[in-house]
């Protein structure tokens, strides 16, 4: 009985060691919460989805960097790492692979918009063309 706890337990610090170790430096937050990270000085708020998709609408003071471009990551270097970089896509796939690859790159602060700009249009939060 003993071992098979310890096995279990064992089993459960490896796997939240893991998760862990996979979210260290990446927020996932809500429209409210990626709202008020906006207003924050020095913020790099990058929008990953295609110019098309940028242009029928994007978070106010956006840089679009499509993640589909083979210069992505050269581009995402020639951010600041130091400077909080806040991502959003349409709804959270893009832009959590993107999150993935700045961490690899070793930005110190990003930010993922939960839901993309989906949850933040259904929030009322404002976009522009």
């Amino acid at each position: 009985m003993k071992i098979k706890f310890g096995v279990v337990m064992l089993l459960f610090f490896m796997a939240t060691s893991c998760v862990k170790s996979q979210t260290d430096k990446v927020q996932v937050v809500n429209a409210t919460i990626f709202e008020e990270k906006m207003k924050e000085d020095g913020v790099q708020l990058i929008d990953v989805r295609t110019p098309q998709e940028f242009a029928s609408g994007h978070l106010p003071n956006a840089i679009n960097i499509n993640i589909s471009d083979p210069d992505f990551e050269k581009k995402m270097q020639g951010l600041d790492k130091n400077k909080p970089v806040l991502v959003y896509c349409k709804s959270g796939g893009r832009s959590g692979r993107a999150c993935s690859q700045l961490k690899d790159l070793e930005f110190t602060t990003i930010i993922d918009l939960d839901g993309g700009i989906t949850d933040w249009q259904a929030s009322g939060k404002p976009i522009e063309n």
